[in-house]
């Protein structure tokens, strides 16, 4: 059992690398084409499933015309308390 929730907690530590590698790269501009780009976007494909759950539950905060999208946060934040908390309980 405790083989299993080793591998769980990896693969959760692996997809929270993977949100948090998105939410740095969106900051930069890419351009179509380069290495980069296309780790951003299997980051994003990805992520987006998950996060677009969370996008449903809590939408972005708007402040004037831009929006503060919180669902990166949240999503790390869920995996962050499954892989410390509930986890170990197993």
């Amino acid at each position: 059992m405790s083989m299993i929730v080793g591998v769980i907690q990896l693969v959760l530590y692996l997809y929270g690398l993977l949100i948090f590698a998105r939410a740095i790269l969106s900051w930069f501009p890419l351009r179509s084409g380069t290495m980069t780009y296309r780790f951003y976007i299997i980051c994003y494909d990805a992520t987006e499933p998950y996060l677009k759950r969370l996008r449903g539950i809590l939408p972005p905060i708007r402040m004037g015309n831009a929006a503060l999208d919180l669902s990166l946060f949240v999503g790390l934040l869920v995996i962050w308390v499954i892989s410390a908390f509930i986890l170990p309980l197993l």
